[in-house]
Protein backbone atom coordinates (compact mmCIF):
# COMPACT_ATOMS: atom_id res chain seq x y z
CA UNK A 1 0.00 0.00 0.00
CA UNK A 2 3.28 2.18 0.98
CA UNK A 3 4.44 2.17 -2.93
CA UNK A 4 0.81 2.61 -3.92
CA UNK A 5 1.09 6.09 -2.13
CA UNK A 6 4.19 6.86 -3.62
CA UNK A 7 3.47 5.94 -6.81
CA UNK A 8 0.38 8.13 -7.06
CA UNK A 9 2.46 11.07 -5.32
CA UNK A 10 5.31 10.49 -8.16
CA UNK A 11 2.95 10.53 -10.84
CA UNK A 12 0.47 13.14 -9.88
CA UNK A 13 4.01 15.22 -9.45
CA UNK A 14 5.30 15.08 -12.78
CA UNK A 15 1.96 15.55 -13.81
CA UNK A 16 1.93 19.01 -11.76
CA UNK A 17 5.22 19.77 -12.96
CA UNK A 18 4.65 19.47 -16.46
CA UNK A 19 1.46 21.49 -16.09
CA UNK A 20 3.60 24.50 -14.40
CA UNK A 21 5.99 24.04 -17.35
CA UNK A 22 3.44 24.38 -20.35
CA UNK A 23 2.01 27.23 -18.24
CA UNK A 24 5.79 29.16 -17.97
CA UNK A 25 6.34 28.28 -21.22
CA UNK A 26 3.01 29.91 -22.60
CA UNK A 27 3.44 32.44 -20.36
CA UNK A 28 7.21 33.64 -21.45
CA UNK A 29 6.18 33.30 -25.24
CA UNK A 30 2.91 35.59 -24.66
CA UNK A 31 5.41 38.00 -22.78
CA UNK A 32 7.58 38.37 -25.44
CA UNK A 33 4.78 38.77 -27.87
CA UNK A 34 3.30 41.20 -26.11
CA UNK A 35 6.67 43.65 -26.44
CA UNK A 36 6.30 43.05 -30.19
CA UNK A 37 2.82 43.63 -31.17
CA UNK A 38 -0.58 44.74 -30.01
CA UNK A 39 -2.69 43.38 -27.38
CA UNK A 40 -5.67 42.01 -29.85
CA UNK A 41 -2.75 39.85 -32.07
CA UNK A 42 -1.30 38.64 -29.46
CA UNK A 43 -4.91 37.51 -28.31
CA UNK A 44 -5.34 36.16 -31.74
CA UNK A 45 -2.11 34.25 -31.90
CA UNK A 46 -2.92 32.85 -28.71
CA UNK A 47 -4.26 29.42 -30.44
CA UNK A 48 -0.88 29.77 -33.24
CA UNK A 49 1.60 29.30 -30.39
CA UNK A 50 4.04 26.62 -31.54
CA UNK A 51 4.57 23.79 -29.03
CA UNK A 52 8.15 23.38 -28.12
CA UNK A 53 9.58 20.03 -29.90
CA UNK A 54 10.48 18.60 -26.12
CA UNK A 55 6.90 18.70 -25.01
CA UNK A 56 5.32 17.76 -28.46
CA UNK A 57 6.54 14.65 -27.60
CA UNK A 58 5.31 14.20 -23.96
CA UNK A 59 1.68 16.07 -24.20
CA UNK A 60 -1.56 15.79 -26.21
CA UNK A 61 -1.98 18.74 -28.19
CA UNK A 62 -5.58 18.59 -26.97
CA UNK A 63 -4.61 19.46 -23.37
CA UNK A 64 -2.40 21.96 -24.77
CA UNK A 65 -5.26 23.74 -26.78
CA UNK A 66 -7.03 24.13 -23.69
CA UNK A 67 -4.45 25.69 -21.77
CA UNK A 68 -4.08 28.01 -24.88
CA UNK A 69 -8.20 28.67 -24.51
CA UNK A 70 -7.81 29.54 -21.07
CA UNK A 71 -5.03 32.26 -21.56
CA UNK A 72 -7.16 33.20 -24.48
CA UNK A 73 -9.75 34.15 -21.74
CA UNK A 74 -7.24 35.62 -19.58
CA UNK A 75 -5.73 37.99 -22.11
CA UNK A 76 -9.28 38.80 -23.28
CA UNK A 77 -10.10 40.04 -19.39
CA UNK A 78 -6.13 41.79 -19.47
CA UNK A 79 -7.00 43.41 -23.05
CA UNK A 80 -9.84 45.72 -21.83
CA UNK A 81 -7.86 46.80 -18.92
CA UNK A 82 -5.10 47.89 -22.21
CA UNK A 83 -1.58 46.66 -22.48
CA UNK A 84 0.03 47.97 -19.78
CA UNK A 85 -1.52 45.94 -17.00
CA UNK A 86 -1.10 43.19 -19.46
CA UNK A 87 2.91 43.68 -19.13
CA UNK A 88 2.80 44.01 -16.02
CA UNK A 89 0.55 41.08 -14.99
CA UNK A 90 2.85 38.90 -17.02
CA UNK A 91 6.14 40.39 -15.19
CA UNK A 92 5.07 38.37 -12.07
CA UNK A 93 3.06 35.46 -13.72
CA UNK A 94 6.31 33.40 -13.87
CA UNK A 95 6.71 33.65 -10.26
CA UNK A 96 3.87 33.02 -9.31
CA UNK A 97 3.26 30.20 -11.28
CA UNK A 98 6.26 28.59 -9.68
CA UNK A 99 4.97 29.25 -6.34
CA UNK A 100 1.56 27.77 -6.49
CA UNK A 101 3.87 25.03 -8.05
CA UNK A 102 5.96 24.14 -4.86
CA UNK A 103 2.80 24.73 -2.43
CA UNK A 104 0.89 22.24 -4.48
CA UNK A 105 3.51 19.93 -4.32
CA UNK A 106 4.23 20.59 -0.87
CA UNK A 107 0.67 19.86 -0.03
CA UNK A 108 1.13 16.64 -1.97
CA UNK A 109 4.17 15.57 -0.48
CA UNK A 110 2.41 15.85 3.08
CA UNK A 111 -0.58 13.95 1.74
CA UNK A 112 1.48 11.23 0.68
CA UNK A 113 3.68 11.41 4.20
CA UNK A 114 0.64 11.29 6.02
CA UNK A 115 -0.67 8.32 4.20
CA UNK A 116 2.54 6.34 4.20
CA UNK A 117 2.27 7.00 8.10
CA UNK A 118 -1.18 6.12 8.76
CA UNK A 119 -0.84 3.20 6.04
CA UNK A 120 2.23 2.05 8.59
CA UNK A 121 0.11 2.78 12.09
CA UNK A 122 -2.80 1.05 10.91
CA UNK A 123 -1.67 -2.45 8.85
CA UNK A 124 -3.03 -5.47 10.52
CA UNK A 125 -1.96 -7.49 13.72
CA UNK A 126 0.90 -8.94 11.53
CA UNK A 127 3.48 -6.05 12.90
CA UNK A 128 4.16 -8.37 16.15
CA UNK A 129 5.86 -11.86 14.96
CA UNK A 130 8.46 -12.14 17.18
CA UNK A 131 8.62 -13.97 20.61
CA UNK A 132 9.84 -12.16 24.03
CA UNK A 133 11.72 -14.00 26.67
Amino acid sequence: MKLLIWTAFALLSIFWTGTALISVELTEWLASTVGTSQVSDVAASVGQWPVPAWLALWVDPAWIEAIQASWLQVMGWLGASGPAALGSVLSWLIPLIWVVWGVVLLLMLLAATAGHFLVGRFSGPARQTGLRT
